[in-house]
């Protein structure tokens, strides 16, 4: 059974609760319910969250030392600033899938580049929560 990490920054925390307009209302701990639930017998799923830069990619590098699989990554704002985070994915040498739960495009401009996306062998944005589904699934498949 493959591990899959699925890691998320910034602001993750509080789904369900910031601008359910954009994120919806369901909470982190709904949809890792949700995940563990469709993908039981499938995939060995890893959850990390923090609203730390250092601590998501101190997880990074202890998930490729523990030879995970693959990472579903939703950075957050940390997408769109970090080339520490992105140089740590491009280090790890694990198959990662990024998703934004919002449209990024759709969106203020700034939001428009992923610096992490190039580290990344996929990107999901605009499909709300059911991007980690399909980040698992393609995860799963290859």
């Amino acid at each position: 059974m493959k591990k899959i990490a699925i890691l998320n920054g910034p602001n993750l925390d509080r789904l369900g609760k910031r601008e359910p307009e954009i994120y919806g209302r369901a909470t982190l701990a709904d949809l890792e319910k949700k995940l563990r639930a469709e993908f039981k017998g499938e995939a060995e799923l890893l959850f990390f969250q923090s609203n730390h830069e250092g601590e998501l990619i101190d997880k990074i590098g202890e998930l490729a030392d523990a030879k995970v699989a693959a990472l579903v990554l939703n950075a957050g704002a940390l997408t769109h600033t970090s080339v520490a985070l992105r140089d740590a994915l491009l280090g790890a040498h694990l198959p990662a899938v990024e998703v934004h739960i919002s449209n990024i495009y759709k969106r203020e401009a700034f939001r428009h580049t992923s610096l992490t996306a190039p580290a990344c062998v996929a990107v999901i944005t605009g499909l709300g929560l059911e991007g980690y589904f399909a980040a698992v699934r393609f995860l799963l498949q290859s």
